[in-house]
């Protein structure tokens, strides 16, 4: 079991060098019936988990040996849609923790990607037994720290492209998880239906997350099959939002941004700049609507999270990485920013609330 808690020091620093830095450090949490909301104490071990018949498919299971199994979840930084999936994950574990079967440990590097090694392994010193990283830089870290804790990941738009497994339908290792790749052509479908005068969108995103360059390279695809223009304006941070979207007012008719996770923590600025030019931000996340963009057919955070707590749940009570493959999103959120759609004189008609979640009315 010490072997397990190791976290090589040359591949932490190889990662740490390899992300961005950001601003903030770490907070940490302890859930569960056990200890009564306080940290768990490390040194515990109460659950060991081991590779069942190597090559067989069997994958890592966990095994309970009498006590309490430790669910180490983590997320790189705090916005309201990482936040929303981890929240919704401690409320479906909650009757875990209720019967004493698990209890919960939480750590958040505040937007400092550079600390993410450190705070896995944080994680693991304290005995974590199924470790939850929530989007893709989380997860990405987190699998390269451990080969043999069970990893269940959430929020990954492209966990094949993200090296985490080799096939959607083959988790044959220690990783599993929920995938949030949105349907970026049906996003833009109704960019179309409700501002059909779009000659020209505007890609606002970070280049360093792979699930918004996916998602921006089908949004090329798709302009370029439906004869449509298109201009980027990449950010590296939240500071760049405001400077990257003015860039493109006055030659685009329209914004998009995928389901990036630093463009949606500054949707303040980005909606500013939107709204003083008249342009629409059409997204890939509910959340990024609720916060003022026009519409998506994107991730419900909730749904996303709810799936993941079931995955866990299924391996605390028994089943092998191997037994659950990667899933996709079971439902997008359909929603419309009545708000905004008054601001850009855009009728909310009955047959858009009869289809869509409106918001503001």
């Amino acid at each position: 079991m010490k072997a397990r808690k190791m976290l090589a020091c040359g591949l932490g620093l190889m990662m740490a060098l390899g992300m961005l830095a950001g601003c903030g450090g770490s907070g940490k949490e302890t859930t569960g019936a056990a200890s009564g909301g306080t940290e768990a104490q490390g040194g515990s071990q109460a659950v060991s988990t081991e590779a069942q018949g190597s090559g067989t498919g069997e994958g890592v299971r966990v095994q309970a040996d009498g006590d309490v199994i430790q669910v180490g979840i983590l997320q790189h930084m705090d916005h309201p849609s990482l936040n929303q999936i981890y929240e919704t994950i401690v409320e479906e574990l909650q009757p875990l923790v209720d019967e004493g079967k698990i209890e919960i440990l939480y750590q958040n590097a505040n937007g400092d990607t550079t600390i993410l090694p450190t705070v896995v392994q944080e994680l693991i010193t304290e005995g974590a037994d199924i470790l939850v990283p929530i989007a893709t830089p989380t997860a990405q870290v987190t699998a390269s720290a451990t080969d043999e804790i069970p990893i269940v990941f959430s929020a990954v738009s492209n966990p094949v492209e993200a090296g985490l497994v080799t096939a959607l339908d083959q988790t044959d290792g220690n990783i599993t998880g929920v995938s949030n790749s949105i349907p970026v052509e049906d996003i833009l479908d109704l960019a179309l239906e409700l501002t059909p005068d779009i000659q020209t969108i505007g890609l606002v995103y970070n280049t360093s997350e792979i699930n918004s360059v996916t998602g921006i390279e089908t949004a090329k695809a798709y302009c370029e099959a439906h004869n449509l223009s298109y201009k980027e304006a990449t950010v590296t941070g939240t500071a760049d939002v405001q400077q990257a979207a003015a860039s493109l007012v006055g030659s685009v008719d329209a914004f998009f941004t995928p389901n990036d996770n630093t463009v949606a923590s500054a949707m303040a600025v980005y909606l500013q700049v939107a709204n003083e030019a008249g342009l629409p931000i059409y997204v890939g996340a509910d959340s990024m609507v609720i916060d003022g963009g026009l519409a998506t057919v994107g991730i419900d955070y909730t749904v996303l999270g709810r799936q993941t707590a079931q995955m866990v749940d299924r391996l605390v009570n028994g089943e092998s990485i191997a037994e659950n493959p990667v899933e996709q999103i079971a439902e997008y959120a359909r929603m419309i920013n009545a708000n905004t759609a008054g601001q850009l004189g855009i009728e909310v008609t009955d047959a858009m609330r009869e289809t869509f979640t409106i918001l503001g009315e």
